[in-house]
């Protein structure tokens, strides 16, 4: 029997990696909005400016819930160093310059961070991974959210070839190691995000996706 179907609102290749497999043992089925032919339209660009992980979270399960028309789960996540006052947290996936390609956009947003931290001691490179989920079971139903975090410290120089985004840079509390040199079985059972997407399982296990 199929599993009734749930919209998971991100077009990031990385996000959509982890989080289909963080729900392949749920009683729903993760899709994606170019499997619902939801094309990316430009008013998306204008979506995460709420200046918070729920509020940005928030507003894109809320629009592409109301395009779709169907449960919809929704994420937004990113880094915060204390050292840097919680940066770059809510800019995370645009602390460098943009650029068009995502994997030059890691490299740079990397390096940035780097030389933010150039010469830092050890204490002052601490670090959370933050992610916050809001679903949807309707466009205008009552939003649940659920939060995740891990800590760790920003290495000196990139570890590792594994996950995406600041995972070579993020040395694991939890791990003993960075993001980018764990296997994505060890990520998801500390990360942010597995930590978030796995409060919502918890709940969908009990409520389920109505």
């Amino acid at each position: 029997m199929s599993r009734p179907k749930l919209l998971v609102a991100t077009r990031n290749p990385g996000k959509q990696r982890e989080i289909h497999q963080l729900l392949a043992d749920t009683a729903c089925e993760p899709v994606f909005p170019d499997d619902r032919g939801l094309w990316e339209r430009p008013e998306e660009a204008g979506i995460e400016d709420a200046g918070s992980f729920e509020g940005n979270a928030r507003r894109k399960a809320e629009y592409f819930a109301k395009l779709a028309r169907m449960p919809t789960l929704a994420e937004d996540s990113g880094i915060e160093v204390f050292a840097l006052g919680g940066a770059p947290g809510v800019h995370s996936r645009r602390f460098a310059l943009p650029t068009t390609d995502p994997r030059e956009q890691d490299a740079a947003n990397n390096a940035e961070l780097l030389r933010r931290l150039g010469g830092a001691p050890p204490e002052r490179r601490r670090a959370r991974y933050r992610c916050v989920a809001v679903f949807l079971a309707r466009y205008d139903a009552m939003p649940r959210t659920f939060e995740g975090t891990c800590t760790g410290r920003i290495l000196e120089a990139p570890q590792g070839t594994g996950g995406f985004g600041y995972d070579p840079v993020f040395f694991s509390d939890d791990l003993a190691k960075s993001f980018g040199d764990a296997t994505p079985e060890e990520k998801a059972g500390v990360s942010h995000r597995g930590r978030a997407i796995a409060a919502f399982a918890a709940w969908l296990a009990a409520r389920g996706l109505g």
